[in-house]
């Protein structure tokens, strides 16, 4: 076979916060309806249609253990039927109304959703058995598609104070993956490509019985390395350099004191000579006996191509308007859209109506322009063993751009047809050719400024002092009470509250605007919950006999947060390959 360019592997991340139980719309679980309906569904759609068509996906897909718990959920199944059923019967009864006042564009793109959510319905229901992790689990069984895990619940691990927290991320994320795909995962997506290396660390802000002094935490690599994982990915900046926290420095006092923390104390962010179209491989434990792990920058030169809702391909005039939904007067909004982003990216009331076979086209048009870019960025690397990765949040393709799916079936399409260029999910990839240049990384993120600041800044300071104060009350419960058979489910249910509070998402939506209330609302009910459980913990842990009222209010908490039933509070109780001074 002729030497190619080199290779390009698709990465997709998908993730939704935990949201069964706790709401619906706008906020809840619509938002896991909206993703498996726009995303999850049309994705393994594309996979089945290129697989029936001779051409295999590989694609590298990331499955967070939290949003995988929630599509397995007997409750959510129901839930995503009832969704696809409601939005299909109220598609119906506007085509009739359109009709009616003669208004035949209207109607026909009012069947053309009717047909698109009785589509979906049908195929979640007969083709994929209401498993959509099943799903996918049956083409990575094929060899068509990799699924790589991530932190149990997308805990921010750069932010995170104790180490024992990040281990019982990883550690409940790998166990999850285990349960649920039956093999130990390769590939791991660190929630917001967030990486710390090993140094002396201390929390950006004063939290009682957490130490004010820096003391030294292991590497984010060194977790991953203990726990099997063979590699994970970055932001390209922390591969090839360049000063990654920007103008964001200035903004938040307690952000620049970390920064200036992580710069005396680590790698500079300086131009690196390194490059993210290669794989390299990181040891940042003193033991050489450990392995070590690769690591794979993300490529912004195509990347911004597909991100890019202003000069990339989702802002096209021909595709479909995002924010302008149908709205009956008195009646609720089912998201039903009928209008195209339109040209110069027209005023809401300006929009036009969309027009599903040009967007089809532009498609076309747009995989025809990708493919030769990434031909030429491979051509420029100069090297066969390169590689481009090609990193997007999953729900980009559906959701946020409605034709993504489509995009992706032509260039996969496309690049198969390439001989200049191989297909391969990464573990393939690192078969033929293993990491074994070394590299250290600087600590940083893929959010805006590429340090912490979307997580931590002015309006989310107060949420992490509660995520230290449970950091550390979960490690010495874990410890005080973790053989103590009287408090086992009361412990982990509290193992269970401390996971979800650390999840990235509540600090995100806050500093984004997205959904401020909601995520403030989540971050102080797991805190809440966590320290009423934490009280009868210590109650029943001393040999008090607790009330029907307080086992009432326990098995209330099961039932609203049950997420992980493997749950393992040990893992908090002590790292179990301490960072030791060098």
């Amino acid at each position: 076979m002729a030497e190619t360019l080199g290779t390009f592997s698709f990465v997709l991340h998908s993730h939704i916060p935990y949201v069964l139980a706790h709401g619906r719309s706008p906020h809840g679980t619509d938002w896991l309806s909206e993703a498996a309906a726009e995303t999850y569904l049309p994705l393994l759609d594309v996979c089945h249609r290129l697989v029936s068509e001779g051409t295999s996906p590989k694609i590298t897909l990331g499955l967070t253990p939290v949003l995988v718990e929630q599509l397995r959920d007997p409750s959510f199944q129901d839930e995503l039927s009832g969704y696809l059923r409601e939005r299909r019967d109220a598609a119906s009864q506007n085509q009739e109304q359109f009709r009616r006042e003669g208004n035949y564009h209207m109607a026909y793109l009012a069947r053309y959703w009717e047909d698109w959510y009785g589509q979906n319905l049908s195929h979640f229901e007969d083709r994929y058995g209401r498993d959509i992790v099943g799903a996918f689990k049956a083409l990575q069984d094929a060899g068509h598609i990799e699924i790589i895990t991530s932190s149990a619940t997308h805990g921010y691990s750069a932010l995170l104070s104790q180490d024992t927290s990040i281990q019982a991320q990883v550690k409940q994320g790998v166990l999850a993956y285990k349960r649920h795909f039956g093999r130990d995962p390769r590939g791991y997506w660190l929630p917001e490509c967030s990486y710390r290396p090993r140094y002396r660390w201390a929390p950006p802000m004063a939290v009682p019985d957490v130490p004010k002094e820096p003391w030294l935490h292991k590497g984010t690599d060194e977790f991953l390395a203990e726990n099997g994982i063979q590699y994970f990915f970055v932001e390209g900046s922390l591969l090839h350099g360049g000063e990654t926290l920007g103008v964001y420095a200035d903004k938040f006092g307690p952000l620049k004191e970390l920064y200036k923390q992580f710069q005396k104390e680590t790698v500079k962010t300086e131009y690196r000579p390194y490059t993210p179209y290669k794989p390299y491989v990181i040891h940042s434990s003193p033991d050489p006996n450990t392995p070590g792990v690769a690591v794979l920058g993300r490529d912004s030169a195509t990347g911004q191509q597909v991100w890019s809702g202003e000069h990339g391909y989702p802002g096209d005039e021909w595709y479909l308007e995002f924010h302008k939904k149908f709205v009956e007067k008195g009646a609720k909004s089912l998201g039903l859209r009928y209008w195209r982003i339109s040209q110069d990216k027209a005023d809401i009331g300006a929009k036009r109506l969309y027009e599903p076979h040009k967007a089809e086209e532009r498609t076309q048009e747009h995989a025809a322009h990708f493919v030769p870019l990434v031909r030429d960025v491979l051509r420029q690397q100069n090297d066969p063993a390169s590689i481009l990765c090609a990193v997007y949040d999953t729900e980009l393709y559906g959701h946020w751009w409605f034709e993504g799916p489509h995009w992706l079936y032509h260039v996969i399409k496309l690049l198969a047809q390439e001989p200049e260029v191989t297909r391969a999910t990464v573990s393939e990839y690192l078969d033929a050719h293993p990491a074994t240049l070394p590299v250290q990384l600087p600590e940083g993120s893929w959010g805006e400024g590429g340090f912490h600041y979307i997580w931590l800044n002015e309006e989310t300071a107060w949420s992490w002092k509660l995520v230290y104060e449970v950091e550390a009350e979960m490690s010495g419960l874990a410890n005080d009470y973790g053989d103590n058979e009287a408090v086992a489910p009361i412990l982990k249910q509290a193992a269970r509250e401390a996971l979800l509070l650390m999840a990235s998402d509540w600090q995100f939506v806050i500093s984004t605007g997205g959904a401020k209330d909601y995520g403030a609302v989540r971050l102080r009910n797991h805190y809440d919950n966590f320290q009423a459980l934490a009280n009868l913990i210590r109650r029943a842990g001393s040999g008090q006999e607790l009330s029907v009222g307080d086992w009432k209010n326990i098995a209330e908490c099961e039932v609203r947060d049950s997420v992980f039933p493997d749950v393992e509070p040990r893992f908090f109780a002590r790292v179990e390959h301490p960072a030791l001074e060098t």
